[in-house]
């Protein structure tokens, strides 16, 4: 298969958020994990990238939505959250204001995307241990409370970066191979790409319809 092909050809699409407040890293992780490097210029508005990655033996095409931080955005970025599947929730491992704003964010995700989003929780600049302001067992406890996963990351490194999407994606498939979500289902934030909607033309697949979705 030529490259060319590679890079239209994918199983799934899924709709992801980087949220949190404004100066975590947000924008530089996403530049991290689509470009590979390092770009540390706010964002005004909302930004937007998108990678095929290789989950398992399927391709996920990740459609990434960089919601601004500042306050003075927030309702203009209340509309993106609508329809997503996954998320990084983002703090600054050197800012405890910006840790002790997670819940905040937390509960819009909860309540403006899916119900059933994946999240998972990144302490970002973690290159910057020296001057640390959160533990990573304070913020572990936290995911855990929350039912999250969580990794702290560095964007101006690269450590853990393409780690974090590639986990929140493998969840989210995890949970369509066992039914607990429905691609087919408005507003799950997930898409068949062409090579999954061959596949579901086998026989194999029929019985993936009547899988029974979970309610929580």
């Amino acid at each position: 298969m030529s490259q060319t092909a590679m890079s239209e050809t994918y199983d799934f699409l899924f709709k992801f958020l980087v949220i949190g407040n404004a100066g975590t890293g947000k924008s530089c992780l996403l530049h991290q994990f689509i470009e590979k490097k390092y770009d540390s210029n706010h964002t005004i508005g909302v930004e937007f990238g998108s990678k095929i990655i290789n989950v398992g033996g399927k391709y996920v095409k990740l459609q990434i939505w960089d919601t601004a931080g500042q306050e003075r955005f927030r309702s203009v970025t209340r509309s993106y959250y609508r329809g997503a599947a996954g998320a990084l929730l983002v703090y600054d491992i050197t800012s405890r204001e910006t840790y002790n704003a997670l819940t905040n964010w937390l509960t819009d995700a909860r309540m403006l995307a899916s119900q059933n989003i994946v999240i998972i929780l990144c302490g970002n600049k973690k290159d910057l241990d020296a001057d640390r302001e959160v533990t990573f067992l304070e913020a572990s406890r936290f995911a855990q409370e929350n039912e999250l996963m969580f990794l702290e990351t560095s964007a101006l490194t690269g450590e853990n970066v393409e780690e974090a999407f590639v986990q929140c994606a493998r969840k989210i498939l995890n949970k369509i191979e066992s039914g607990e979500l429905d691609p087919e289902r408005m507003g799950s934030g997930i898409q068949y790409g062409d090579a999954a909607l061959r596949q579901l033309r086998s026989p194999r697949r029929a019985q993936a319809p009547n899988a029974q979705e979970c309610g929580c």
